[in-house]
This record gives structure tokens, C-alpha cells and sequence, in this order.
């Protein structure tokens, strides 16, 4: 019964993995709630200064921030927010190639890319691929602080604003339900003359008139620095949500592999005791009658 003993020890090695995927199917179930909590809650304020900046962007004020012009740089830079850890699907996988499409595309205009690597596995994956890495964070745990993040992403608007860069791209897992998550690749920075558009279409063909107190500057420049902490928090809070579903589902599936693996293993065993006292029994036969 060498084969069966064997079997044995697989079926308890899966019986095992079985108990620590179903474990982290249920930790996971369980921060999944509050990372959703945490995002939702943060989406209304990052839409909201959305639209006050490119209302602003529109305004024409006396003052125009650095954010807002647009440069000749041959440079982009990058904003790539992934996980800390895996075991969460596709889900770095999918917006890690939807990132180096972009910077293939961009390369093919003779534009070189930088980037900002916000979470271990974009981290690693861009220092594989050779990208040139200005500044990064990793190990954030389970809830965002903000304070974390915008020293690492402020290299990148430094290098924006002194023209160093044409461009910065926020790349992130936006949240769509709890089966669902898509990679995005967004323009940060300047502000989008799409957008623009689309929002004036929403809103009618006005025009937006601001009264800055105490002066145009001081107000611009506060709230474009809310502007960026806003976007760049709620793209965290959308990928903390995302991970956490992305890694429910998979220990989910993992779980029922697994269960499924046990039960042919089972049937792998039993079919081979069943041979083996078969033979037995045959072997007795055999000698009684030769008896």
C-alpha cells in the first residue's frame, strides 16, 4: 500500500491548503467591506475637485498654474499604483500590461517615460522591465494615508512643473463591483482638453466666472495641490477595494479547486485499495486452491 500511503499525504497536503484558502477567502471577505466603505466615501470629494479644477482650467483666470500649461518635453511620467501582495488574480497583471502598452506607445514617439511606483509588485515589475524609477512606497497596509503618498508622487509634479515632463499618468484598478474591476490609465496632469469638453457639454455652453479671495494664486495653488492628493488617494482606496475582491474571488475558486482535487484524489485512493485488497483476497484463493 506504498501507493495508497501516498495518496494519503497528498490528500492531507491539499486538505491544508484548503483550510488557509478558505481563511484568507474570508479575511479578504471581510476587509473587502471596508475598503469599499473607504472608497465610496472618498468618491464624491476626488469628483468634486475634479470638476472645480477643470472648471478653473475653462475660467481663464489672471493666473495660470503650472498644472495647467501644458510643455514640449520629451518626457511622460507615471503614477503606477499596485498591491503589496499577490494571491489577488489578474488583477496587477491586467493594469501592468495596460501600463507598458502606454509607455510602448510613447516610446514609439520618441517620448522616454518615469515613473512612480506605489505598492511592492508595480515596484518590482518596473525595475524588471528597466523603467527608469524616480521615487516609490510600498507596505501601506490595509488603509491609505496620505501623507505617505504625496512624498513620493510630489517628485513627479516638481518634475512637471519645471517642464521636465510633458505629462503625468495615474494608472490604477478602478472598483466596478465585487466580480469586476477594469486597469485604467488616466491623464493627470495637464488638465485634460477632453474632459474639459465633456463637461461643458454636460453643463451647457457657459462659460465659468470665479472671485478669488484673497488672490487668484493662493486659491489656484491650494486647491491643485487638493486636486492631486484627491485623485491620487481615491486611485489608492479604488485599488486597496479592488485587491481585496480580486482576492476573494480567487481564494474562492482556489477553495473549490482544491475541494475538487480532494475528491479526486479520493477516488484515485479508494479505487487503488480497492485493487489492493482485491489482489489480496485473490492471492488467498489461489493458495487454498492449490492447498
Amino acid at each position: 500500500m506504498a501507493a495508497g500511503k501516498e495518496i494519503r499525504g497528498k490528500i492531507k497536503s491539499v486538505e491544508n491548503t484548503k483550510k488557509i484558502t478558505k481563511a484568507m477567502e474570508m479575511v479578504a471577505a471581510s476587509k473587502m467591506r471596508k475598503a469599499q466603505e473607504r472608497m465610496r466615501a472618498a468618491r464624491p470629494y476626488s469628483e468634486k475637485v475634479r470638476n472645480i479644477a477643470t472648471h478653473l482650467g475653462q475660467a481663464n483666470p489672471e493666473y495660470v498654474h503650472a498644472f495647467m500649461k501644458t510643455n514640449d518635453a520629451k518626457s511622460a511620467g507615471f503614477i503606477v499604483v499596485s498591491t503589496d501582495k499577490g494571491l489577488c488574480g489578474g488583477m496587477n497583471t491586467n493594469v501592468l500590461r495596460a501600463v507598458t502598452q502606454k509607455i510602448k506607445d510613447l516610446q514609439g514617439q520618441g517620448v522616454s517615460t518615469q515613473a512612480v511606483a506605489i505598492g511592492n509588485k508595480g515596484f518590482g515589475f518596473l525595475n524588471r522591465v528597466g523603467a527608469k524609477v524616480v521615487s516609490h512606497v510600498t507596505q501601506l497596509g490595509d488603509t491609505p494615508h496620505l501623507e505617505k503618498l504625496i512624498g513620493p508622487v510630489k517628485v513627479l509634479l516638481d518634475a512637471y512643473s519645471k517642464g521636465e515632463v510633458n505629462a503625468v499618468y495615474l494608472c490604477y484598478t478602478r472598483f466596478i463591483n465585487t466580480m469586476k474591476q477594469e486597469p485604467v490609465v488616466e491623464q493627470l496632469l495637464p488638465l485634460s482638453s477632453e474632459k474639459m469638453k465633456q463637461d461643458t457639454a454636460a453643463s451647457g455652453s457657459h462659460g465659468w466666472d470665479y472671485l478669488y479671495e484673497p488672490d487668484a494664486q493662493t486659491v489656484i495653488d491650494d486647491l491643485l495641490v487638493r486636486y492631486v492628493e484627491a485623485l491620487v488617494y481615491q486611485a489608492v482606496a479604488e485599488n486597496m477595494a479592488s485587491e481585496q475582491s480580486a482576492r476573494m474571488v480567487a481564494m474562492k475558486a482556489a477553495t473549490d479547486n482544491a475541494g475538487n482535487v480532494i475528491a479526486e484524489l479520493k477516488l484515485v485512493y479508494n479505487k487503488t485499495r480497492q485493487a489492493a485488497i482485491t489482489k489480496e483476497l485473490s492471492e488467498i484463493v489461489a493458495g487454498a486452491a492449490a492447498v
